[in-house]
């Protein structure tokens, strides 16, 4: 059966149908009665025919314009049209509403489709923009904590105040930003050598090594070990040293690590230096903010500045210092023998028994005119696997609330000891860089990190060994970002200004609120016992360590056997003379 196309009449006169033409009998059987509007070829057509022809209201004048091609008005159209309606049905030719199914197919196809390929072009591009992104981040946590350093010290609190009182008599001499710091480089041509070594110390245990949170180990406390704290002139073999023109600087590694991680510190702290003839000395006053270690310096939420309170600045500051000195001597083997080296401790007299400690009177040599003398500490020595001896220096970080820090050690340690550390470091970024840069200096090969804990947040006194990891200093201070070469560059530029001062004294002040260190020309009796300065009130004088008995400790602990002692009214007696004997 084939299809017939129809008759289809032919105008040979114009374009369009002739004008009476007859109709095909499939349009109706020969009617000459349709219409047919004359266009020309500018004019846009429109529809054939309108079958959604809308009803008379607002929405007419909208659909007069397609008034030529409406057919509904002619009687023939409308029989046409209203036998087509009866068998016409509406069909919605809208896709169907797909809804979201949660099973794998659909969360595979809503994932991202990456790019199969990335030219260099946009590969360099995204570098820029990352770039771009961690300068904003540093710029942006540079003022953040700008910000927060001028929030946290007001000008009515004491930690807003310089660690010295500075006099109208001091001259300033330079000013030095931290942003420059940051800029400098210095490369040791040779290795340290060493001039001496002094003291004795006793071997690791290993047996803390083995130490986690479910086995933990009571810090003990060590009366009878006495710590010195003795700065860089009353250091008789410095002066020995000195006198026998051996260099032409001097210091101890608790001075230097402070130079050489300034531009991570806080808080303010001050170094003495002294010119004399050619010669640096560089020291630290009596009561200096050296002595003490900081807790939480480097954190986004400040400290009560209240002294009375346990979690205050300066109480966490004392605790941390005698937590530190007890764990030093607690790892170590008991009664076993001691590490002697070619003199013994040069503070300690005779019968007096000293912590286990060695120092090495170290030399480095900057130029060909400037050379460096170093006290350096190690606190213990170890065997390695093929039998050599080991320097190892002992620290111990400090939990005192896990809900100031939001990382419970005794939960996290065993689990995610990376997440515990990285929060040390964020609060903790100087103390840590410090002890770095204090057991690169002493040439240790291993430095031992413990964690200390208090037995209740509430409890200052009685604290807990939780663990103890080992760390090698060079690894550890890529780990920090901490580079030696900019250490050893940030020192040689201070040496550098000061040889070019003329002789006297002179204090360098880490400013308590911005970023940068001032140089001071001070007299010569200055930080003396017949200078008379303009003292700190009582209550922000940082007390200072006895030089042969650690006066702080030993009033924690008679505080601490007080708390400890019976409700009977002897033993509150023997509590109040222990106190008594500790505070003489």
């Amino acid at each position: 059966m084939g299809f017939e196309v129809g008759f289809v009449p032919y105008n040979p006169d114009g374009w369009g149908p002739p004008e009476a033409a007859a109709a095909p009998p499939s349009l109706g059987g020969g009617s000459a009665s349709v219409p047919f509007a004359p266009f020309s070829r500018s004019d846009k057509l429109g529809r054939i025919a309108d079958w959604t022809r809308n009803p008379p209201g607002p929405a007419a004048f909208a659909a007069s314009r397609d008034a030529v091609f409406d057919f509904a008005g002619l009687e023939d159209s409308a029989g046409l049209a209203s036998a087509d309606d009866a068998s016409f049905r509406l069909v919605d030719g809208k896709p169907p509403p797909r809804y979201p199914r949660f099973g794998p197919r659909w969360r595979f196809q809503q994932r991202p489709q990456l790019p199969q390929r990335r030219d260099e072009e946009v590969e360099a591009r995204r570098r820029e923009a990352e770039k771009e992104r961690a300068r904003r981040d540093r710029h942006w946590q540079q003022n953040r904590r700008t910000h927060h350093q001028f929030n946290r010290f007001g000008n009515n609190s004491s930690a807003a105040k310089p660690s010295v009182d500075i006099q109208p008599e001091w001259t300033v001499k330079e000013q030095i930003p931290f942003s420059s710091f940051s800029k400098l480089s210095f490369n040791v041509a040779d290795q340290p050598e060493d001039l001496l070594v002094c003291g004795a110390v006793e071997y690791y245990d290993r047996a803390f090594d083995r130490v986690t949170p479910r086995s933990e180990r009571r810090l003990e406390r060590f009366k009878s070990r006495n710590f010195f704290k003795v700065t860089t002139t009353d250091d008789p073999v410095i002066r020995r040293l000195a006198e026998n023109d051996t260099a032409t600087v001097f210091a101890t590694d608790t001075i230097l690590a402070a130079l050489m991680c300034a531009p991570r510190s806080v808080q303010s702290w001050d170094i003495v230096i002294q010119r004399v003839g050619n010669k640096l000395f560089f020291d630290k006053r009596d009561g200096s903010q050296l002595n003490l270690l900081t807790v939480n310096e480097t954190a986004q939420e400040p400290l009560p500045e209240a002294k009375e309170d346990i979690n205050s600045a300066h109480s966490l500051a004392v605790e941390a210092t005698y937590i530190n000195q007890n764990f030093s001597q607690q790892v170590l083997q008991r009664n076993s023998e001691k590490v002697t080296f070619d003199e013994p401790n040069p503070f300690a007299t005779e019968g007096e028994e000293a912590a286990s400690v060695a120092y090495r009177y170290r030399r480095w040599k900057l130029d060909d005119e400037t050379s460096l003398v170093a006290r350096c500490e190690v606190h213990a020595v170890n065997v390695d696997p093929r039998g050599e001896r080991q320097f190892l220096t002992l620290n111990a970080l400090n939990e005192f609330d896990p809900k100031v820090t939001g990382v419970d050690w005794r939960k996290k340690l065993e689990t995610q000891r990376g997440a515990v550390l990285a929060t040390e470091l964020k609060n903790n970024a100087n103390k840590l860089a410090r002890w770095t840069a204090q057991a690169l200096l002493g040439g240790a090969d291993m430095m031992k990190l413990g964690y200390v804990s208090r037995l209740h947040p509430r409890d200052h006194y009685n604290h807990s060994i939780l663990s103890v990891i080992g760390y090698k200093p060079r690894d550890f201070a890529a780990q920090i970002n901490l580079n030696t070469a900019n250490m050893w560059g940030i020192v040689k530029s201070i040496v550098d200004v000061c040889m070019k001062l003329g002789e006297g004294k002179y204090v360098l002040v880490k400013d308590p609120l911005k970023p940068q260190v001032r140089l001071y020309e001070v007299p010569n009796d200055a930080f003396e016992n017949d200078y008379v300065e303009e003292p700190l009130p009582e209550e922000e004088q940082v007390r200072p360590f006895a030089e042969n008995v650690d006066a702080t400790a030993q009033e924690m602990d008679a505080v601490a056997e007080a708390e400890a002692s019976g409700a009977t009214a002897g033993t509150d007696g023997n509590a109040e003379k222990t106190a008594e004997a500790a505070a003489v």
